[in-house]
């Protein structure tokens, strides 16, 4: 017989309602107590049961995670961390991918205005084309990336300030032609826009005007499109003292196809990335690049979607993420 919430809450010595703020988050619980229950949880092996909850409280106990591209480690470690955050606190997860059809994102609005799902994250690459756009009534929605707006909550790593401290680091080593690879091309990209100027920023404040010819443009933010984009620029160009690649995907590419033309990082030039992807760890050379905690974006999108259920009038805010400069061994040695 499937155990209760009130079969877990005298398991963990606590009070029902307790049982259902640990499951359901958005209400503070005691570490200490939210321990118990959650180990008195395991040891009774409890499923929530999704269907009573949606009678009880009009919710279906299931969101919605948007992600441009699902083939990227980046997407697929941020998604890993949803999954297992939203897990923890009794709800599931649907994953879409978006890329560029954003009539999908358009799709997931619908669900949601339905209460098929209870509240959407969102990942849009364009302000434009994304469902934020809509000028109606939204559902409970927070939305990741730098994708600038004022509609809806949103957690984000400031890109502009990230992409300035690692063209300051890349300068501090004596790196002076610095190409940065995913500057923003036909696709307009918010992303590429603010780590471009954040790079710029870097520039100037060293003294050093930026140089058109140093920004590498590519069709595809993956390991192939940064290989190609890195392949046919050198086949025109010096070999810069630096590769600054907008992702960890585009700087894979970038380290390959710099092997392919016979050149050594970091002795002949230095490639450094951006999302510390779990592969940059094993890259031929290891991959400096910019961190910061994907549980902890995970957590804090997921709280501000539960607060915004809960108070849909709240005034709209925006949580950053600490970023910091991870230095290996393809900026030194």
């Amino acid at each position: 017989m499937r155990a209760t919430v009130k079969d877990v809450a005298q398991h963990a010595g606590v009070s029902p309602k307790t049982v259902s703020n640990v499951i359901n988050g958005g209400i503070f619980v005691r570490p200490e107590t939210r321990a118990r229950v959650e180990k008195a949880l395991d040891e009774l092996a409890y499923v929530p049961n999704l269907s009573a909850r949606a009678l009880r409280n009009g919710r279906s106990g299931v969101i919605a995670l948007a992600l441009p591209d699902l083939a990227t480690a980046y997407s697929a470690e941020l998604a890993h961390n949803f999954v297992e955050v939203a897990h923890e606190q009794g709800w599931a997860v649907q994953i879409e991918e978006t890329g560029t059809q954003t009539t999908r994102e358009w799709n997931l609005l619908s669900r949601a205005r339905a209460h098929l799902v209870d509240g959407l994250v969102l990942n849009p690459v364009d302000l434009a084309e994304s469902a934020i756009a809509d000028s109606g009534p939204l559902p409970p929605v927070v939305l990741i990336g730098e994708v600038e707006q004022d509609r809806v909550d949103q957690v984000w790593v400031d890109s502009v300030a990230a992409a300035r401290d690692m063209t300051a680091h890349l300068l501090s080593l004596g790196r002076r032609r610095i190409a940065v690879v995913g500057s923003p091309d036909q696709v307009i990209r918010s992303t590429a826009r603010l780590r471009l100027e954040g790079y710029h920023q870097g520039l100037h404040d060293a003294g050093i005007t930026a140089d058109p010819e140093l920004e590498v443009r590519c069709d595809s933010w993956s390991p192939d499109g940064g290989a190609d984009a890195v392949r046919g620029y050198l086949a025109t160009h010096d070999l810069p003292d630096a590769f600054f690649c907008f992702t960890d995907s585009l700087a894979f590419g970038t380290l390959s196809a710099l092997w392919s033309l016979g050149h050594t990082v970091p002795r002949d030039t230095v490639v450094a990335g951006f999302d510390d992807v779990a592969d940059g760890r094993h890259s031929i050379p290891p991959l400096t690049t910019v961190s910061f905690d994907k549980r902890a974006f995970a957590e804090t999108a997921l709280r501000m979607l539960v607060e915004r259920m809960n108070a849909p009038d709240a005034p709209v805010r925006r949580a950053t993420i600490d970023h910091t400069i991870l230095v290996r061994a393809s900026t030194s040695g």
